[in-house]
């Protein structure tokens, strides 16, 4: 399992090893029903700040983390035997959780008050029981469907990502694999260029073409911080002028920035040009999603301002917003969005509000590096719920989704055939 603890505005990961053979199921009693109490209500969001901060020093102790980890899967994690005992016991909890949920229980509060970490862990974990409680539960007389599933070597994806030298030749970047010149290093999981200021006139640019099943962290020169997801490609100079306005270019694909003000760099703005649109920041933290062979341009701001320019008109955007630009024929509408689904994909979460499965199956597709096909068409435009790891085998994902929507699927060789 991999959670992310956020440390200065970078997401770190943190690999914690499943290994839940040293707390056997009776070990929970250690748990003191006050410290039970109190984790119930955090659940909740009924817990004091009084309370808080004391769960907070009870799981400061690494013992008492892996219990409390250990009790939170225990009592909420819906796994699929579930349905064989105690159903309607925790339909009732899922159903409190529902109401809970509807209270708006955000990442930010929770954030505020307990560790980063495992409070990541038990929202994705919580979030999961509660929107597939419906299709977790069913009565006696039904039988679910049985899954046809071939052994297949389909993996999650990973870091991985073809950089383009000024020269034109190209370099592979992947895990225990280093590269290094006088002004890039990468360890194979991230990529750093020199951030050290000096003087030049020429503008050299570099590419980063991630693969479908890739995902790669590249610090610009300027400083800024660039995520890149499955299926992406930035052009983007080794160096900047320093006091000239800084571009890079997201030619296809997603990206999450986080600019380095304009203030450390003499007032330059910092634009990101797309084939339909220049985004123009201060400084900022904002998503990107310019896929290929889809027909829309979605921009999202996290935080602080940034102007969309499409050479018809100009839109500003404030935190919260996302602007939706139609390629076909260049109109733009902004909406109200909740940013952490927006860019979850970026903290090791897939998370689908409401998602057509059509949308979802592209979404997977680039991560598992894999080809989706419907049998039956119908099922492309059902809608679907839920907040899903990205470590996660495909088997895992389709056997958590799987519902009245997909009763049935089958891997064959690099393909995931929904049947019904």
């Amino acid at each position: 399992m991999i959670i992310y603890a956020k440390y200065k505005k970078k997401y770190k990961k943190v690999r914690v090893k499943q290994n839940y053979n040293v707390i056997d199921k009776n070990k929970t009693l250690m748990i003191n029903s006050r410290i039970e109490n109190i984790i119930v209500k955090f659940l909740n969001n009924q817990a004091s700040n009084v309370e808080l901060d004391e769960l907070e020093t009870w799981i400061s102790d690494s013992k008492n983390e892996l219990l409390f980890k250990a009790y939170i899967k225990t009592n909420y994690a819906i796994d699929y035997n579930l349905k064989k005992f105690n159903a309607d016991k925790v339909k009732q909890k899922l159903l409190a959780l529902e109401k809970s949920e509807q209270k708006t229980i955000t990442v930010r509060k929770i954030r505020k008050k307990i560790n980063y970490a495992v409070a990541a862990a038990i929202v994705g974990l919580l979030i999961t029981a509660f929107v597939f409680k419906d299709s977790l539960f069913f009565s006696p007389s039904q039988t679910p469907t049985p899954t046809l599933v071939k052994h297949n070597d389909i993996i999650p994806g990973s870091d991985k990502a073809i950089l383009t030298l000024e020269d034109g030749s190209n370099v592979e970047l992947k895990k225990e694999k280093t590269f290094k010149t006088k002004n890039v290093n990468s360890n194979g999981q991230q990529i750093i260029y020199n951030t050290k200021k000096h003087k030049t006139t020429e503008i050299v640019y570099n590419y980063l073409t991630i693969p479908r099943g890739g995902q790669f962290f590249i610090k610009l020169a300027d400083g800024t911080s660039v995520w890149l997801n499955s299926e992406s490609k930035l052009k983007y100079p080794v160096a900047f002028v320093d006091g000239d306005t800084r571009k890079v270019e997201l030619i296809y694909g997603e990206a999450y920035f986080d600019v380095s003000p304009s203030t450390a760099h003499k007032g330059s703005k910092f634009i990101v040009k797309n084939k339909f649109q220049d985004i123009e920041v201060l400084g900022t933290e904002f998503n990107i999603q310019a896929y290929k062979n889809e027909f829309n341009v979605y921009t999202t701001l996290v935080e602080g301002k940034v102007a969309v320019n499409t050479g018809k008109y100009t839109q500003n955007l404030i935190p919260n917003e996302q602007s939706i630009l139609n390629t076909t024929n260049n109109k733009m509408s902004i909406s109200k969005v909740d940013v952490k689904y927006v860019v979850s994909w970026k903290n090791g979460f897939f998370s689908f509000r409401g998602k057509p499965l059509k949308d979802i199956a592209r979404v997977l597709s680039r991560w598992y590096d894999v080809d989706i096909i419907f049998k039956n068409k119908t099922l492309e435009t059902l809608k679907f719920k839920g907040s899903l790891d990205k470590d996660q085998s495909i088997e895992e994902i389709l056997s958590i989704m799987k519902s009245n929507t997909i009763n049935n699927y089958q891997i064959k060789d690099n393909k995931v055939i929904i049947i019904e």
